[in-house]
C-alpha cells in the first residue's frame, strides 16, 4: 500500500520549496496532494488594556483571513501548471487552536510533507505544525531540510531503539523501504538486557525481509554525546539520502528543556527523515 494522499501545511507564502517538495512526492507516489493553508492570529486578548481587546481581536482575525485568502489564491496559481491531482483549502486559527485543525487534516492523510520547523527561515508556527501533525493527527511526518531532490529513498536508514515510536514509524515508511535500492538498520549502543538482548534489530529485519526489503544490521558504539550526531554522521558514511526514525520517545517537554534525539534531528538533519509515532 502507497500513499495516496499527501498533505502539506502552508503558513507563509514563503514557503516555496516545502510546496515544491510535496509536489515532487505526490507525483512520485500518484498521490492526490492536499494544501492546507492557514492564517494564524497569534493575540492574546488578555494582555490588552479593558475595552481594547474585542477591537485588537477583530484586526487581528481580519488580517488573518486576509493572509490565509491570499496564500490560497498563490498556491493555486502555482499548482494549476502541474500534472498531479491537488486540493487547496484555507482556514483562520488562534494560536491555541492550530493543533486540533492540522490535525484533522493530517489525521486523513497518509503521509505530510514539511520543511525542517527549526533554523533561518523557518516560519514562527512550523514547530506546532510539526508537532499537531505528528500528536493530534498520528500521522507519518517527512521532514525535508530543503527541497526534495531525486534520487530520493534508494538508500533508507533506519534509526532502531526497539520503542514503539520506532516501530511506528518503520511501519508508516514500508512503501520506501520496499522501494529502497538497500536499507540499514542502525542500533546505537543496544543495552544487553533489552527486549533484543544479542540481537538488536535482528526481528526488524526478520520483518522487512518478509516485505522484499533489502535490509542489514549496523550496531554502533555511543562515540558522540548526542545520538542525532552519531546517526548524522553515519548517513554520510554510507551514502544514506533517507533517514526514518520515531519521534518523541520522551515527553516534548523533556526534549524542549534537556534536549532530545528528535529535536537535534529536526535542527541538524541533512536527510530528508520520515518521523511518527
Amino acid at each position: 500500500m502507497g500513499y495516496k494522499t499527501i498533505l502539506t501545511v502552508l503558513t507563509d507564502a514563503k514557503q516555496q520549496k516545502q510546496l515544491d517538495s510535496a509536489i515532487a512526492m505526490a507525483r512520485r507516489e500518484d498521490a492526490h496532494l492536499d494544501v492546507f493553508c492557514m492564517g494564524v492570529d497569534h493575540t492574546q486578548s488578555g494582555y490588552y488594556y479593558a475595552g481594547a481587546s474585542a477591537y485588537v481581536f477583530q484586526e487581528s482575525i481580519d488580517k488573518a483571513m486576509a493572509t490565509a485568502s491570499e496564500l490560497e489564491e498563490k498556491i493555486r496559481d502555482r499548482l494549476d501548471p502541474e500534472d498531479v491531482r491537488w486540493s487547496v483549502d484555507s482556514a483562520v486559527a488562534q494560536v491555541g487552536g492550530l493543533s486540533t485543525l492540522v490535525g484533522m487534516r493530517a489525521r486523513y492523510s497518509d503521509l505530510v510533507v514539511l520543511n525542517r520547523p527549526y533554523g533561518e527561515g523557518a516560519p514562527p508556527d512550523a514547530e506546532a505544525v510539526t508537532e499537531a501533525a505528528l500528536f493530534e493527527g498520528s500521522a507519518p511526518v517527512l521532514i525535508v531540510p530543503d527541497q526534495l531532490k531525486e534520487p530520493f529513498g534508494k538508500k533508507i536508514m533506519i534509526a532502531w531503539n526497539q520503542s514503539n515510536e520506532a516501530l511506528a514509524a518503520v511501519r508508516r515508511a514500508l512503501p520506501l523501504l520496499i522501494a529502497a535500492e538497500s536499507v540499514e538498520i542502525t542500533v546505537v549502543d543496544p543495552s544487553p538486557s533489552g527486549p533484543e538482548r544479542s540481537d538488536p534489530g535482528g526481528a526488524l529485519c526478520q520483518m522487512l525481509t518478509r516485505h522484499g526489503v533489502k535490509a542489514e544490521i549496523a550496531v554502533l558504539a555511543r562515540t558522540l554525546p548526542l545520538i542525532s550526531d552519531i546517526l548524522n554522521r553515519r548517513a554520510t558514511e554510507i551514502g544514506a539520502d533517507m533517514l526514518v526514525m520515531g519521534a518523541y520517545s520522551h515527553s516534548r517537554f523533556r526534549e524542549a528543556i534537556l534536549g532530545g534525539a528528535t529535536r537535534s534531528m529536526l535542527e541538524k538533519a541533512q536527510v530528508p527523515v520520515l518521523m511518527a509515532r
